[in-house]
């Protein structure tokens, strides 16, 4: 074999070579495979981050995270202020007593006591309502209303069990008994014939009685009535705003489909109704109630209760919150009747 034999056998070999590799790059069509594509490609089409449909959003769990953060501000501020270690305090009454408070709204006949959080429930619900009835996402979708009034329900039917009535005593009057706590003047009345026996189990009835609880553990209605009430606020009218533009935006819920399949909760959304970034007269309305329900939770934190009786009111609150507004978002069929806020 000559010199250019041997010089021409390794160039005919080397075209082959980058022959076959031009082929393998290529699929049937033409196009390249789409292994060399998905390598141009790739950067941009990673997919975006999943929040968990199981769990709260970030934005959500910075919200919750408020609510043990006041608590236990309040908590330090209670030991720390010299004026407020300092306020003889009854057990019995969960205040100060009414002689030594030691801020005006460390008295229980404090003006946003009295007005607002005693009738708390009411201006949470006609807030809530306002915003339903007057905001313009709500106007063209008569099922995002009815679906908002069936998670009003929900809520306000957890209320009424911890708070007013469940089969006979709320909750928190059957919790109060169930750890020991009585009512005094009405054991008394019940020992000599003067009452009925049910004058013993519910707070109502003991205060009508002219007596007080004594002993037992008393979940802080306060905490649970504020903590509820300014997180359903926040949820209903939070995430129409958020849809409409507010925060970026950007939905972060995802939901589980009936295919399995987890995708962003905007795949539901009505397409025929306007999203409105403004707040409104309903709006504002919700805006003022939710923030006197931090105020009053804040007060509630350092003048009022144990801490414990103002965790467990907490966490009872927070026992309605993940059914009806994070429990929907992995399962269709509760979905499909609950709905979401602003979906």
């Amino acid at each position: 074999m000559t010199n250019d034999d041997n010089n021409t056998a390794p160039s005919l070999r080397s075209r082959q070579y980058a022959s076959m590799a031009a082929h393998s790059s290529q699929q049937p069509n033409g196009q390249p495979s789409s292994s060399s594509s998905s390598s141009s490609t790739y950067p941009n089409n990673l997919p975006a981050k999943r929040n968990s449909p199981f769990l709260p959003t970030p934005l959500e769990t910075l919200v919750l995270a408020a609510y043990p953060a006041i608590l236990v501000f309040g908590a330090l501020f209670s030991v720390l202020s010299p004026e407020t270690r300092g306020a003889l305090y009854d057990p019995a009454a969960q205040s100060h007593a009414p002689g030594a408070a030691p801020n005006y709204f460390a008295r229980k006949d404090n003006v946003v006591n009295t007005l607002f959080v005693k009738r708390g429930w009411a201006w949470i619900s006609a807030a809530f309502a306002a915003f339903v009835l007057t905001h313009p996402s709500f106007a063209h979708s008569g099922f995002r209303r009815t679906r908002a009034a069936t998670r009003w329900l929900l809520v306000t039917a957890w209320w009424v069990l911890v708070t007013q009535w469940c089969f006979g005593a709320p909750i928190i009057d059957r919790g109060f008994r169930f750890t020991g706590g009585k009512c005094e003047v009405a054991t008394e009345a019940v020992a000599v014939g003067a009452a009925d026996a049910g004058d013993v189990f519910t707070a109502a009835a003991c205060r009508a009685a002219g007596g007080r609880w004594s002993g037992g553990h008393d979940i802080s209605g306060h905490v649970f009535l504020l903590v509820l009430g300014s997180f359903f606020l926040l949820q209903e009218v939070g995430w129409v705003m958020v849809r409409a533009g507010w925060f970026g935006g950007r939905e972060e819920r995802h939901v589980v489909m009936h295919d399995g399949a987890v995708k962003g909760a905007g795949v539901e959304a009505e397409r025929n109704v306007p999203e409105d970034n403004t707040l409104g007269l309903g709006g504002r309305f919700a805006a003022v109630v939710v923030t006197l329900c931090g105020w009053m939770l804040l007060m509630t934190a350092i003048y009022f209760h144990t801490w414990f009786e103002k965790f467990t009111g907490l966490l009872v609150a927070a026992m309605a919150i993940y059914p009806i507004y994070i429990l929907p978002r992995w399962i269709p069929a509760l979905r499909a009747v609950v709905g979401l806020p602003g979906i």
